[in-house]
């Protein structure tokens, strides 16, 4: 199975940098560009099973391409829960950093190992169920970091710690 996955582009740029986990927040400017930048490269793509997170942020980054009518928006495809904490730089946070697992257990919301567990049944269990080969994902960084994880067979820290651009593409076979 080929995925295709793709962040989001660029957030409102008084979001830019910030914990924004559930958070229903537009693109910018340059966002809806980068956008529409994404769907022109993947214009003569074929996927047989396109699937995007229900946030606004992933909708319209994705609302450009040719594949957005077959879409199937869903929850699961969501940032982890950050609770009081959505919205917030790190600065503002008020959580001393020591290490990644310190660090993300001080957020609220969702629990990071269902966040964790969430991801992989989606991506290990749920896709492959389908039958389908090709598929577009269009979600969030801290999705992509967690699959990566189990991907390369890295740490969570070391996957949290790769820089994942706003419009990046992450192809993998799973």
């Amino acid at each position: 199975m080929n995925i295709t996955l793709i962040r989001h582009a660029e957030v409102e740029e008084k979001y830019i940098g910030c914990f924004n986990g559930h958070i229903d927040i537009d693109l910018s400017k340059q966002g809806r560009t980068e956008a529409k930048n994404l769907a022109n490269t993947f214009y003569h793509d074929e996927f047989d099973g396109v699937f995007c997170s229900d946030l606004i942020r992933c909708k319209n980054t994705l609302k450009y391409f040719k594949q957005s009518k077959d879409a199937v928006y869903s929850e699961l495809l969501r940032e982890k829960s950050l609770g009081e904490h959505e919205g917030k730089k790190f600065e503002e946070l008020g959580i001393k950093y020591e290490n990644f697992g310190q660090f993300i257990n001080s957020l609220d919301g969702e629990r990071f190992d269902d966040f964790v567990s969430r991801v992989k049944d989606y991506f290990y269990d749920y896709l492959p169920s389908l039958g389908k080969e090709n598929i577009l994902v269009v979600t969030h960084a801290g999705v992509i970091r967690t699959l990566l994880c189990f991907y390369e067979n890295i740490t969570i820290e070391e996957a949290f710690s790769k820089n994942i651009e706003y419009g990046s593409i992450t192809v993998m076979k799973i």
